[in-house]
C-alpha cells in the first residue's frame, strides 16, 4: 500500500537517548529543556527572532488571531485545508474569500483591494503546498490599507523567497509540525514573529495568560507542547536538508515521467527555494482525475484530493462564488511523496496515470 505520504521516523536509538533524559529529569511538559532547545534550534534554522513551539498548527492560528486582537472580516483563500477557515470562524471573525491565482494556486493579490471594506482587519494568505504567495504585493496592499497579515505557512517549512526564509513575512507566520509534514514533531506547530510586542503577548497567551504562578497577564489558552514532541523534532531537524534533497529527486522523476501528458503543475516562482513538500498535479477535467484516482486505488496507491472541496462551500461560511478555486479544487490531486517512496513505485504510479489518461479505462 502506497499512501500519499509516509512519516519520516529517525533512528529509534536517537529518540531513546532523549527519552532517557526525560525520565531522569522527570519533567514532561511546561516548557522543559527540550522544548527550549528545539525553539532555539528552529529560530536559528529559520532565521527568525521569535518562535513559539505549540501544540499544533491550528492552535497557532487561533493564538495568532487573538494576539493581534483581530475582529470583523479577515480576507483569506478558499483553497487550503479547512483549519485555515475554521480558525477564523472559531475566533469570532468572518472569513471573506478572495479567489486564487490559476497558476500558483495562492491567493490572488490583484483581487484583494476590491474585497476590502471598513470591516476588514487582516489578510490570512496560505503558501499553498509550500509555494510562496506574492508576499511583496500583499505587504504593499496591507500597508496601504492598514491591515494585519498572518501567513498560514503550514506547508512551507524551510522555504525561502529571494534567499529570505518565507516565515519572516507578515506580522505573524504559523507552521504545522504534524506527522504528515516535511519537518514534524508527531503533533505540533509554531508561531513566528519578529515583533517584540506581539511575541510578548503570544508568550502569555499560549500559557493560560500566566504572568507568574498567581498573577495573570490576561486571557490565555493552553497552547504548550511536550518534551516528547520536542524530542522527535530534535531528531528530525538535522536531517531536513537531506530529506529535501531526496524529495527533490523523486519530484524530478515524476516530472520526467509525466511531461508528455495533459497534466500541469502549480507554478513556483523562480525566486523560490522550494521544500518539495507535495507533488500536486492538475488534471484536464474532474472526470479524468476520478478515473486516474480509481485506477491507482485498484493498485493500492492512495493519493489525496488536497484541497477539495473549495472552502467557500463550507456550511458555516457565507456562500460566495470562487470560480478559479472551485475549478482547481475539483481537478487537483496530490500524488504519493515521501522519503520512503522508491523510484520503481514512482514509475508504476506514473505508468498507471499515463495509461488511464490515454485509454479512459480505470482498469488499464
Amino acid at each position: 500500500m502506497i499512501n500519499v505520504t509516509k512519516t519520516y521516523l529517525p533512528p529509534i536509538e536517537e529518540y531513546f537517548q532523549y527519552l532517557q533524559g526525560i525520565w531522569e529529569r522527570d519533567q514532561l511538559t511546561n516548557y522543559g529543556p527540550l522544548v527550549q532547545e528545539l525553539e532555539t534550534r528552529l529560530k536559528k534554522f529559520l532565521e527568525v527572532k521569535h518562535l513559539f513551539f505549540v501544540a499544533n498548527g491550528t492552535i497557532a492560528l487561533q493564538v495568532a488571531i487573538k494576539a493581534m486582537d483581530l475582529h470583523g472580516d479577515i480576507l483569506t483563500t478558499p483553497f487550503s485545508y479547512v483549519a485555515t477557515t475554521s480558525s477564523i470562524v472559531w475566533e469570532g471573525c468572518r472569513p471573506v474569500f478572495v479567489d486564487i491565482d490559476p497558476e500558483t494556486l495562492c491567493l490572488n493579490p490583484t483581487l484583494l483591494e476590491e474585497a476590502i471594506t471598513t470591516n476588514t482587519t487582516a489578510i490570512m494568505p496560505v503558501h499553498v503546498y509550500g509555494n510562496p504567495c506574492d508576499v511583496n504585493q500583499i505587504q504593499t496592499i496591507a500597508e496601504r490599507n492598514h491591515l494585519k497579515v498572518i501567513y498560514d505557512a503550514a506547508h512551507a517549512f524551510g522555504v525561502r523567497h529571494k534567499n529570505i526564509s518565507i516565515v519572516n513575512y507578515g506580522h505573524i507566520s504559523i507552521l504545522s509540525f504534524h506527522a504528515t509534514k516535511l519537518f514534524h514533531t508527531a503533533e505540533g506547530g509554531a508561531i513566528i514573529t519578529n515583533d517584540d510586542e506581539l511575541a510578548d503577548r503570544i508568550e502569555y497567551m499560549m500559557n493560560f495568560g500566566h504572568k507568574s504562578e498567581y498573577d495573570f497577564w490576561g486571557l490565555g489558552i493552553n497552547g504548550k507542547n511536550s518534551e516528547f514532541h520536542a524530542a522527535m523534532g530534535l531528531c528530525v531537524l538535522p536531517r531536513i536538508p537531506e530529506l529535501i534533497t531526496e524529495r527533490k529527486k523523486i519530484s524530478e522523476l515524476y516530472d520526467r515521467q509525466l511531461q508528455y501528458t495533459d497534466l500541469r503543475r502549480p507554478k513556483v516562482n523562480k525566486d523560490t527555494t522550494y521544500n518539495y513538500a507535495y507533488y500536486a498535479v492538475i488534471f484536464p477535467s474532474e472526470d479524468s482525475l476520478l478515473r486516474a484516482q480509481q485506477a491507482l486505488l485498484i493498485n493500492d496507491v492512495f493519493p489525496r484530493r488536497y484541497f477539495y472541496p473549495s472552502l467557500n462551500t463550507l456550511n458555516y461560511v457565507s456562500k460566495t462564488r470562487m470560480p478559479v478555486a472551485t475549478d482547481i479544487s475539483s481537478r487537483i490531486l496530490c500524488l504519493p511523496l515521501s522519503n520512503y517512496l522508491k523510484f520503481e513505485e514512482v514509475n508504476m504510479i506514473t505508468r498507471i496515470i499515463r495509461e488511464t489518461l490515454a485509454s479512459g479505462d480505470p482498469h488499464s
